[in-house]
């Protein structure tokens, strides 16, 4: 498409700016797409236990990440079921999602400033605070990082966790026989571990701590104590589309917002007859907030009956009472009321 400057001064920078926006609104938004479809199209993980993993038992897609692609599918179309899952990997994920094989994206994703530029993914709020860990066998008797210098140390192609990498082993002056060796996903990389192909296996600490936990025998393996980077993770869509953004992100906001109101998916119909007015502009019983995003106005109390909120995601799948248990009280994932930093604006 070719730019046209058509005079100078303010007269033509609004007149640019009016031709840009009629070109703009002009597009179909995802989210009438997603409406008239009547299925949303969520890209995500199946090979990271407690965030987005195939249950072989079930048959079922689990997780963290997976709700989350089930409180969108609620959110927009007032059912958690109504969701097409597919499986992605860290190299494929981005490209899937600019050619329109999925809507959004729900894979452990790090937010960066390259990603949020030059890979052009529009990041809707933090749901994870993380950080680069590391997963040894027991038996190796590696008891820091510092350990591995000249070791093999395995990760997964196309994630944030290779540079992080890179970066550690020249800033430590490492031996030039340390290696990284790259896996398409975790399932090649935690196969690598255990056939002793690395010394190390390396990503995100929550998703390691999945795969200690999922493992036949969990106390073979111990998930270091340092972290060497930050990870903030998020779900994902593309750059073009503000109001599909814009949509996502309450509804994102809509799970922390409810946690700290106290509304579960147990006694929404209780708290719905509460007469505090920001609850019931919450719970779209006033107001016009829903309407506004292009959503039912009872898009919140749909996503809370689907999924729960925040805390009871984390805790059905990553919480104390899971075979990972990961900690939440006190750590930045808890609210910001309790010294985290989960916070959601105002709903109005």
């Amino acid at each position: 498409m070719k730019t046209i400057v058509i005079g100078t001064g303010l007269a033509s920078a609004l007149l640019f700016s009016t031709l840009a926006a009629t070109q703009a609104y002009a597009q179909t938004s995802k989210l009438a797409t997603v409406i008239k479809r009547g299925e949303l199209i969520c890209g995500t993980d199946n090979t990271k236990p407690g965030f987005g993993y195939m249950n072989p038992k079930s048959g079922r897609l689990e997780g963290f990440d997976a709700d989350y692609c089930r409180a969108i599918a609620a959110g927009i179309l007032g059912d958690a079921n109504k969701v097409k899952m597919v499986a992605l990997t860290d190299k494929s994920r981005f490209n899937a999602l600019q050619n329109g094989e999925v809507d959004v994206v729900f894979f452990h994703t790090t937010v960066t400033a390259t990603r949020a530029s030059v890979v052009g993914a529009a990041f809707l709020p933090v749901n994870f605070y993380d950080g680069t860990g590391v997963l040894v066998k027991k038996a190796d008797k590696i008891g820091a990082i510092a350990d591995l210098d000249g070791g093999t140390i395995c990760t997964t192609q196309g994630s944030t966790t290779e540079a992080v990498w890179a970066d550690y082993i020249k800033g430590h002056k490492w031996q030039p026989t340390t290696q990284v060796l790259t896996y398409q996903d975790l399932d090649k990389l935690f196969a690598a571990l255990n056939s002793g192909r690395c010394n190390a296996m390396t990503t995100d600490k929550s998703a390691l701590v999945g795969w200690k936990g999922n493992a036949p025998k969990p106390d073979d393996f111990d998930v270091l104590a340092e972290t060497i980077s930050k990870e903030p993770l998020a779900g994902f869509v593309r750059q073009d589309d503000h109001q599909w953004q814009t949509a996502l992100t309450w509804i994102n906001y809509a799970l922390i917002q409810s946690e700290e109101f106290g509304i579960t998916s147990k006694n929404i119909a209780e708290k719905a007859k509460d007469p505090n007015p920001d609850i019931q502009r919450f719970l779209g019983l006033d107001g016009d907030v829903g309407k506004n995003l292009g959503l039912a106005p009872d898009f919140v109390q749909k996503v809370i009956t689907g999924v729960g909120n925040y805390g009871e995601i984390y805790d059905r799948n990553i919480g104390p009472d899971t075979p990972y248990g990961i900690a939440r009280k006190g750590s930045l994932n808890d609210l910001w009321t309790g010294g985290g930093l989960m916070y959601s604006p105002p709903f109005r």
